[in-house]
């Protein structure tokens, strides 16, 4: 399992980008910025959020994987910071709002749901993980 660690510091997305941009594979090249729109939406708010402005670290992974007989691409953040469940205690943004008279929250995770195929959140041994899979692109 290929997996990055890096502090929690935004300074460390184009790090993740880099890792991100050697673990896609070739099949799935048409779908990376997907990929790299869900990694900054929730790391950003992991490295934002998580640890109160403390130290910590977030564990990025990505690798082909089979479910349901399918092909896609994981990807996955863990952190070990406070319980958040970004798809259930997120608010949900009013999208019939401008983005004007739209309350900030909720529409980074919106998207992050929009570009993932299936999305799951579970907190075990400490660790917030949030677990996305990306379809294959046509």
């Amino acid at each position: 399992m290929a997996a990055l660690t890096v502090p929690a510091r935004i300074e460390e997305l184009n790090s993740v980008n880099e890792f991100l941009e050697s673990r896609i594979p070739p099949d799935f090249q048409g779908i990376a910025s997907h990929v790299r729109l869900a990694a900054e939406e929730l790391l950003v708010n992991v490295f934002t959020h998580a640890y109160d402005g403390g130290p910590g670290e977030a564990r990025v992974e990505c690798r082909p994987a089979r479910l349901d007989g399918q092909d896609y691409l994981f990807f996955s953040v863990t952190d070990w910071g406070h319980p958040f469940d970004p798809f259930d205690e997120a608010p949900r943004p009013d999208l019939d709002l401008d983005a004007d008279h739209r309350p900030i929250g909720g529409l980074g995770v919106h998207l992050v749901k929009s570009v993932s195929a299936r999305h799951e959140y579970r907190h075990h041994n400490g660790a917030n993980i949030v677990e996305l899979y990306f379809a294959k692109p046509e």
